[in-house]
């Protein structure tokens, strides 16, 4: 625990943060979750749709601090790679 006024304020925001990021990494999971399903499925309006969904949540997140913007660009690279080798 700490004792310094700074260090239990600082404490008190990387929680906050915490818990911000970790439901921006959760919607991200899910989201890709979900193209993984529509793939699996075929139907090329809901791949679409979904492959959307994902790119708009990785430039969510990365507006918001929480995913580096190399990492999103590199994951809606290869998802898109891999909607368009299914569709």
């Amino acid at each position: 625990m700490p004792n310094i006024k700074s260090a239990k304020r600082r404490m008190r925001s990387d929680e906050v943060k915490q818990t911000r990021n970790r439901g921006v990494k959760s919607s991200l999971k899910t989201a890709e979750r979900r193209l993984d399903d529509a793939i699996k499925d075929g139907k090329k309006e809901t791949t679409v749709a979904a492959l959307k969904d994902v790119n708009s949540s990785y430039d969510r997140a990365v507006k918001q601090g929480v995913v580096n913007a190399s990492k999103a660009s590199r994951k809606k690279s290869r998802l898109a790679k891999r909607v368009n080798a299914a569709v």
